[in-house]
């Protein structure tokens, strides 16, 4: 990754810690922290746990990349910094928002869990800001790991403590069972036994959401929040698809990413082809650019849900779907929120997150079934 990146990279059991890591070392108590509203609950969570105010910053409608001529220019003085979300793989403006941080003298941290091979202007995605964090669970479906890069080389011993005052030790039966999961998920397709599994998931503790996005629960929120920065107090909520996101990795899961990692440019290239296909449909509005090797294409439809309902019935699964924006789900109480929402909704409600890897057969399922593109935008653009 030092290769890949030109920085100095520290390797996190996942992508998470090494964001708490970051907001923690760069983001005083207290600030607020400018992000995207389409974005993973567990990330807002994060933020919290940092003891962080999010601010819910304008989107894109096209493709729900942070919009920095949207954001007014009264909240940059107010803010502690920006975070980025390469929504999918899609580079947000890295450029200008490192400009525009850089003259309100605030960090710029780039989460790149998406975007692990995306290039903004001609450099890989998180090598803009002051930090930026990797996830190994996405292109590589290692499943586990990650890496949190910094800008200066010199602060690598100071995070490097950080980070090992978090981690949970190891536990035998965690690592037994990082090893069987890819072999029992394989069994699981291979026996089309994907709703089975899916209830002794939820029976185990391992499926905490009924929906998109997980149960809030305001009131031990509140508490949470009350104590923060405290990531210990967030566990319930931090720990969500992933149970051992602080802890520490032994040989066998090392063994896993390291040879997962090495198989990288293969995957991306694959990635990028797939990207290329979908890109070519009705669905898509591509930006001007370079083919990025997406993680997820979110192809803009009419109707979400039918689509998403006929996908499943051809047993494509469509995951990654960040709706309702955050400043819906969570409310003024624990966000700010957008100064411009519309386009944050409007791509919520619309955006279907497709693999690049079943390009050809997702195609070929919604064209069968009649799905339209969406209509217009959020201002009927």
């Amino acid at each position: 990754m030092r290769r890949r990146l030109g920085r100095e990279c520290l390797y996190v059991p996942s992508c998470r810690l090494g964001l708490y890591v970051a907001l923690r070392h760069w983001c005083p108590p207290g600030g607020r922290v400018l992000m995207s509203p389409v974005n993973d609950d567990v990330i807002f969570f994060v933020v919290l746990a940092a003891g962080l105010r999010p601010v819910q910053a304008p989107l894109d409608p096209h493709d729900g990349s942070l919009d920095p001529a949207a954001v007014p220019d009264a909240l940059w003085p107010r803010l502690s910094a920006v975070l980025t979300t390469n929504l999918y793989g899609n580079p947000d403006p890295a450029p200008e928002l490192a400009d525009r941080c850089a003259r309100s003298n605030i960090p710029l941290i780039e989460d790149a869990a998406h975007a692990i091979g995306s290039v903004s202007a001609g450099r890989p995605v998180g090598t803009f800001g002051q930090a930026s964090v990797f996830s190994l669970s996405k292109h590589t479906a290692a499943k586990a790991g990650g890496f949190l890069t910094i800008a200066d080389p010199g602060l690598r011993d100071a995070l490097t403590t950080a980070r090992d005052e978090l981690l949970a030790p190891r536990r035998t039966g965690a690592e037994l069972a990082y090893w069987a999961r890819p072999y029992a998920e394989a069994a699981v397709r291979g026996l089309r036994l994907a709703p089975t599994a899916r209830a002794a998931l939820r029976l185990l503790g391992q499926q905490e959401r009924d929906d998109i996005r997980m149960p809030l629960r305001p009131d031990d929120l509140g508490r949470a929040v009350s104590v923060a920065p405290n990531l210990a107090a967030f566990h319930a909520w931090a720990r969500v698809d992933m149970h051992d996101y602080r802890a520490s990795h032994g040989r066998t899961r090392l063994a896993r990413v390291t040879r997962k990692l090495t198989r990288l440019d293969t995957v991306l290239d694959a990635h990028r082809a797939g990207t290329r296909t979908l890109l070519a449909t009705e669905w898509a509005r591509p930006k001007p650019g370079p083919v990025q090797p997406l993680f997820r294409v979110p192809l803009l439809v009419e109707d979400r849900d039918a689509a998403r309902a006929v996908l499943a019935r051809a047993r494509v699964t469509v995951g990654y779907l960040y709706d309702p924006p955050l400043d819906d789900y969570a409310g003024g109480a624990f966000t700010d929120p957008s100064p411009a929402p519309a386009a944050a909704r409007w791509f919520a409600q619309h955006a279907l997150p497709i693999d690049p890897l079943k390009a050809e057969r997702t195609i070929a399922v919604l064209r069968a079934a009649g799905i339209r593109p969406a209509r217009g935008g959020p201002a009927g653009d």
